[in-house]
């Protein structure tokens, strides 16, 4: 589940955003949310009894929240490190294989009214990428483990 806590005289009004329903929305709730400068929110979800999972966006309307579903990722689900977005509106994160196999990293863009998926890196050896951070010049860093010369672990890097 997804809710606001509002100021409401001397304590707090709680509100369910949205109520995931183990659907086409997703399944569970898997990263912390992430504000856009334009207000609207984004988060990642596991998939129904351990499928794929989905990227949604949530969108301020009416006092409320408006719910949409931008992706359902081709493999795997997202991990619980969250996304994080670049300055041209792009959307990224790290997703472990359903399969139990090596995690990615990803990329959404969007493009009319629609969201476009790139696979940007598959780790090998069962490594499964961690929190993904991003810096001015758009590069991505993270790091995964197992993996690396010792299978203790690697730190990565992705420039444009």
């Amino acid at each position: 589940m997804i809710y606001e806590l509002s100021p409401s005289g001397s304590g707090w009004r709680e509100q369910t955003v949205h109520d995931f329903q183990c659907g086409s929305d997703g399944g569970y709730s898997a990263s912390p949310l992430l504000l856009a400068s334009s207000g609207d929110l984004y988060g990642a979800s596991l998939g129904e009894n351990g499928g794929n999972g989905t990227v949604f966006g949530l969108t301020p309307s009416g006092g409320g929240w408006l719910y949409a579903l931008p992706f359902n990722l081709p493999t795997g689900g997202p991990d619980n490190s969250g996304l994080v977005m670049d300055a041209a509106g792009n959307l990224y994160g790290t997703a472990t294989n359903a399969n139990g196999g090596p995690g990615s990293v990803f990329e959404l863009t969007p493009s009319d009214g629609a969201w476009i998926y790139t696979d940007l890196h598959d780790f090998n050896g069962g490594s499964i990428p961690t929190k993904i951070l991003i810096d001015s010049h758009g590069d991505l860093f993270g790091a995964a483990s197992p993996g690396g010369a010792h299978n203790e672990g690697i730190v990565w890097e992705i420039t444009p």
